[in-house]
């Protein structure tokens, strides 16, 4: 529905670019410069409790910004709404898999599949290779999947809690999980983005899959060399209380490798090309009943019940799936690793997304978003101009949109013509797209990509320790551009 001729709508996927050729630069720049101010301010306030709440309540002000430069460029109220809503919309699939891990995490606790993947993973791997192996078994899953979120929501989750215990810190883990989880979701062709990414340029995927690897490798190499060097150089200090803390999830739960069986069905199932929400259903059902099955103990105290029946069983796997659950040990730290939140404890960061979505909404409905994008394209005055303008155009629309879709669908559109002028193949922008969109949503924390990674890796939206190691995804932007000052790898298009 179009409010305003000089308004109009580009459908892409499901995603709609909105230009608005009344708003100048300045105007569009306003809420994200608003947005930036009072978020810097809050931080200040509140530190790492920003996210907690108030950073929420600061996405709507910006996007109360944003309303108001539109009501001063003739855009009404009800297109704001109506892009709100279809953003909202566009997240229903991550906001319902964010609800499923919730779930997935909590029986997996309580049927002991978790701590298992944390007890035979502290005596396989120690601190000085603890890291690397991190990256490696990340991006093995991943590639498998084409999902990073699924990787973090499964093995993720257990070398955190393997490499706490080895005590070695959550930011770094968490970094190494997610360099290994996004270079699987980069080259795996079961990606959305790898799809999504050739499809806005005009490619084709297993070209694209190819120019990626030219600047994708090299940035998972350096990655590992760094990971292996702070890997020689870690205190190895809490080494010795791995004994005392098998001993403690082994007093615990009753540990079998058969309980890997539900892990590698969940993993099988999306290795199919089960969707991802499917899946983790059935995974956080099969957990339930494993519960039941090899830690009766355990469901009948979350019960609060004396025996195990069928109304005991019943409610402790609810609860599992629902609410918070903890099982005690006797290591104080393992008390503090062997918590979940169920469904209930995703509900902050559902809350998180829904705002940046309210803000990313109403900033396409008045069209600030392309009219960002057209601004930088504008200023690509040279190839390494082109390229660098993508790159700040992904990283812009991260921070604004707080989407990583939306990262590649707007450069996407924007600048394929651009490429074409230029004499470029589309392979160009895809890999720019994905090396500086997909990989950076993750070092947004209010950005959908970061709010989840914070939730499942640290059990709290907004943790931000992981992001001074996820060596991967900062260097990735950097690659691409140095690829492109020095003219490597550019495919022209006269050689197809």
């Amino acid at each position: 529905m179009q409010d305003d001729k000089n308004i109009s709508e580009l459908k892409i996927k499901d995603q709609k670019v909105i230009q608005n050729t009344e708003l100048s630069i300045w105007e569009a720049l306003v809420p994200v410069i608003a947005l930036i101010g009072m978020l810097a301010y809050n931080i200040y306030v509140y530190g790492d409790d920003a996210l907690s709440g108030s950073n929420q309540f600061i996405l709507l002000m910006g996007a109360a910004v944003a309303a108001i430069v539109g009501f001063l460029n003739k855009v009404k109220y009800k297109r704001m709404l109506e892009e709100v809503a279809e953003n909202v919309k566009s997240t229903t699939g991550a906001l319902l898999i964010l609800l499923m891990v919730g779930a997935l995490a909590g029986t997996w606790l309580v049927s002991g599949i978790i701590p298992t993947m944390i007890y035979y993973g502290l005596q396989i791997l120690n601190p000085t290779i603890f890291l690397a192996a991190c990256v490696v078994i990340c991006a093995i899953i991943s590639i498998a999947t084409g999902s990073s979120w699924t990787t973090s929501a499964t093995v993720g989750i257990a070398l955190v809690g393997i490499g706490e215990t080895l005590g070695i810190s959550m930011g770094m883990t968490a970094g190494a999980v997610l360099s290994g989880a996004y270079f699987g979701d980069k080259m795996s062709p079961l990606s959305d983005t790898t799809n999504l990414a050739p499809a806005m340029a005009g490619g084709e995927l297993f070209s694209h899959i190819k120019y990626m690897a030219y600047t994708t490798i090299p940035t998972i190499v350096i990655t590992l060399i760094i990971f292996v060097i702070i890997g020689l150089n870690l205190d190895t200090s809490g080494t010795p209380q791995i004994a005392d803390k098998l001993t403690a999830i082994d007093g615990a739960f009753n540990i079998s490798p058969w309980l890997f069986i539900v892990p590698v069905i969940v993993i099988f199932m999306i290795v199919k090309k089960t969707p991802p929400l499917i899946a983790l259903l059935i995974g956080a059902l099969l957990g339930g009943i494993t519960a039941i099955i090899a830690q009766p103990e355990i469901i009948v105290s979350i019960a609060g019940a004396e025996s195990l029946s069928f109304q005991s069983a019943y409610k402790g796997v609810m609860n599992a799936l629902t609410v918070d659950t903890a099982v005690t040990t006797s290591s104080a730290e393992l008390n503090d690793l062997f918590t979940a939140g169920g469904m209930k404890g995703m509900l902050g960061t559902i809350w998180l997304i829904v705002c940046a979505m309210v803000f990313g909404g109403v900033m396409d409905a008045i069209g600030a978003l392309s009219r960002i994008t057209d601004a930088l394209l504008k200023m690509a005055t040279s190839i390494f101009g082109l390229f660098a303008s993508t790159v700040a155009s992904c990283l812009a629309l991260n921070l604004s949109a707080s989407d990583q879709y939306l990262a590649l669908v707007v450069p996407g559109k924007m600048f394929k013509k651009a490429y074409e002028d230029r004499g470029l193949a589309p392979e160009n922008l895809s890999r720019t797209l994905e090396d500086s969109g997909t990989v950076t949503s993750v070092l947004i924390p209010w950005n959908t990509c970061g709010a989840y990674h914070s939730k499942v890796l640290f059990g709290y939206a907004g943790a931000t320790a992981y992001i001074p190691y996820a060596f991967f995804s900062i260097i990735s932007p950097f690659m691409t551009l140095l690829f492109a000052a020095f003219r490597i790898k550019i495919k022209q298009l006269s050689d197809k």
